[in-house]
């Protein structure tokens, strides 16, 4: 009898994607995830006979071995049994066998190669079957990733909804997700030990998080802070993650440039949800930078409440984004398990490279910060105490009193299912002061300290020769006489003179005489200053329990050349009283502007349906040049750039197009009206596509 062979091979693609939910991957290799069988039909050159047996051989990465388990050689059976891989006849027709194929939940995730290898009376015939993609499984009760949950879209910035085209199933990106991890310095250095360690989520992430910044390595994202984008693309104009890895990809792995926080997390979200881990966008409001791991920022501020760049170290930006990712935490135990913080924009090191985490979002509400990866960072960033302190030109410092729980404000995450807004800080921290929260508080600063042991202060070194003792940074200063609040008098609109009043209140049943210095810059989102736009002083007398209103115009010609693409004003005001008490005033301002989007009639798989963008000229002036960038996963292939008629000053303009979808369900389109004239207006609406007919 002549040996059997394969002669073809059925992957079943839609059966598997449909199980697998990897069917809008549009790979030409078959997709699926560990610890759940697949099936695959095997046309043979005759019958097999019950002496035949059929071994498989899977294999990932080189120098594939069984000891690192990137290699496995496993035979069918009647049922599937093991812990390892498995092969299980399904169905048998003539020369036709269907067999079920199933990894172990904690199997490499990757790029494998199929091959067979038939046994019939002592002939051996040999055949590479094709390669097949596997990743983490989140629909599997034993995978440490296991957690169904639906797409789950970020909101950033000032609690206002942004799009992000996150694309994990566009052309080539689950190509590009595994380019990343073949590109990092671990698999340059060691590629057959890296690529066994892709098991775990705990080290894939970490390896992601340093990928996406381009600091340490040929990484995606170059990061830029300074206002100046020369050769590259402002991170404002980024509208998804798909052009930016498919630059990477053509560019032949040169970091795209320039990216900031919500472009690092919107990336590293695409590449993790790609992968297979359930991963989440989070802005954090007031966020620390906490540059020597003592919890706290210090601020130092000149008479007029600036903040004084050269002795200022540490920063609270306005909002941070960052991830989370769902998995087990088997180095910490299962206290620690659930939402992981993981960060790729560059801001400090971890064991050398610029990355951070994963952190048990667990770990950081309890104080844990000694646990692994990178908990005094994170817990500074949403928990550090605020203290801002009076730089005098004899060079002594002075404690100013301002609220120091202002950090780790509306931390948020966009809810399952909506568009709204999910607050999730009471995941990371206690109700802000109150008991438990500084029993943990302290509970983190001892956790850093050795002095805890032995009863020592610890001294904290600063730059420029300032010291501080850590216990110092727990005790207020004296709260004012006086109160300030700074208060809008109408919105604050993009082309439009701002206007504001600086309320102050006397506490006290005597006269208080008031020297209030006010100044105003703008600013990047990062807080750091770009140019002054107002300074000026005022002597204010305030009578026994007396309020009064200092009123404030900025016109728009005075911040209309130095407002930056983030739309951010900062104000201060300094109150000195009479009697040496210090009180600093600060508001942070956005300004507004308008867009709106409409879908005119129903969207359908294959049918062109009309969308309407309304805009409006922010400015008193006459605009020109000015266009609509359209992007939507399932909507457009590439970018669709539309011109807009010239506007009047404020003029409310409409502009209709037609879209084509070409993917069901929910899908966002993203329309941004960019002007030379003006920072660009982002807008996005929620598209329900059904299926064709």
């Amino acid at each position: 009898m002549a040996g059997i062979r394969v002669t073809k091979v059925d992957w079943q693609r839609s059966r598997n994607g449909a199980a697998h939910h990897t069917q809008e991957y549009p790979c030409p290799e078959l997709v699926v995830r560990r610890g759940q069988s697949f099936s695959l039909t095997l046309e043979l050159s005759r019958a097999p006979d019950c002496e035949e047996t059929f071994i498989f051989m899977v294999e990932t990465g080189p120098r594939a071995s069984e000891a690192l388990h990137t290699k496995a050689v496993f035979q069918t059976s009647e049922l599937e049994l093991g812990e390892g891989w498995t092969a299980a006849k399904e169905a048998q027709m003539e020369n036709t066998l269907t067999v079920s194929l199933a990894s172990p939940p904690n199997a490499v995730i990757g790029r494998y190669l199929l091959s067979i290898r038939l046994s019939s009376h002592r002939k051996h015939s040999n055949r590479r079957l094709g390669e097949f993609v596997l990743l983490f499984n989140p629909w599997c009760a034993e995978d440490d990733v296991f957690l169904a949950s639906e797409e789950i879209i970020f909101v950033e910035k000032h609690i206002r909804a942004q799009g992000w085209n996150y694309g994990q199933f566009e052309e080539d990106i689950l190509n590009i997700c595994l380019s990343i991890l073949d590109r990092s310095p671990g698999h340059q250095n060691n590629p057959a030990t890296d690529v066994s360690c892709r098991h775990d989520p705990i080290y894939v992430t970490r390896v992601i998080s340093a990928m996406v910044n381009s600091n340490n390595d040929r990484g995606v994202v170059q990061g830029q802070w300074q206002g100046k984008y020369d050769g590259g693309t402002s991170p404002l104009h980024w509208r998804g993650s798909v052009a930016i890895l498919q630059k990477w990809l053509k560019g032949r792995y040169k970091p795209v440039k320039y990216g900031q926080c919500w472009v690092f997390a919107g990336v590293m979200c695409t590449v993790l949800r790609c992968l297979g881990i359930a991963t989440r966008v989070v802005s954090n409001f007031n966020s620390a930078h906490d540059t020597d791991q003592n919890l706290s920022v210090d601020k130092y501020v000149d008479s007029f409440g600036r903040t004084l760049e050269d002795l200022t170290e540490d920063s609270m930006w306005n909002f941070h984004v960052w991830n989370e990712s769902w998995f087990a935490r088997q180095d910490l135990g299962p206290s620690y398990n659930g939402w992981q913080v993981l960060d790729a924009t560059p801001q400090e090191e971890s064991e050398g490279v610029f990355r951070c985490g994963p952190a048990s979002v667990t770990a950081i509400r309890e104080g844990d910060v000694h646990l692994a990866h990178d908990g005094p960072f994170v817990f500074a960033e949403v928990n550090a105490d605020y203290i801002t302190w009076l730089w005098h030109e004899d060079e002594s410092r002075e404690r100013v009193y301002s609220n120091t729980k202002k950090i780790g404000r509306c931390i948020s995450t966009k809810a399952v299912g909506s568009d709204s807004r999910v607050d999730i800080t009471d995941l990371y921290k206690y109700p802000e002061g109150s008991r438990k929260e500084r029993q943990v508080y302290s509970k983190a600063v001892k956790r850093l300290f050795s002095g805890k042991a032995s009863g020592r202060r610890t001294w904290i070194r600063r730059a420029g020769g300032r010291c501080l003792w850590h216990d110092d940074l727990l005790e207020p200063t004296t709260k004012p006489s006086i109160t300030g609040k700074f208060k809008l008098l109408e919105p604050p609109m993009l082309g439009h003179d701002l206007r504001l009043a600086l309320c102050l209140a006397n506490l006290t049943s005597r006269v208080q005489q008031v020297r209030v210095n006010l100044s105003g810059a703008t600013i990047l989102y990062t807080r750091k200053p770009v140019a002054e736009i107002l300074h000026e002083s005022h002597a204010v007398r305030l009578g026994r329990q007396e309020e009064k209103r200092i009123p404030i115009t900025i016109s728009y010609s005075k911040y209309k050349e130095d407002l930056t693409e983030d739309k951010k004003i900062l104000l201060a005001a300094m109150c000195l009283v009479t009697k040496g008490e210090k009180l600093l005033v600060e508001k942070d301002i956005t300004l507004e502007d308008f867009i709106t989007i409409k879908v005119l009639g129903p969207a359908m798989v294959g049918v062109a349906v009309t969308v309407e963008v309304t805009v409006v000229n922010p400015l008193l002036e006459r605009v020109k040049d000015c266009a609509l960038m359209v992007e939507g996963s399932g909507f457009l292939q590439e970018q669709l750039s539309i011109n807009v008629p010239t506007l009047e000053p404020q003029e409310r303009a409409s502009v209709q197009f037609d879209i084509t979808p070409s993917k069901s369900g929910p899908r966002q389109l993203q329309v941004d009206l960019v002007s030379p004239h003006f920072p660009d207006i982002k807008g996005f609406v929620i598209i329900h596509v059904a299926t064709a007919k």
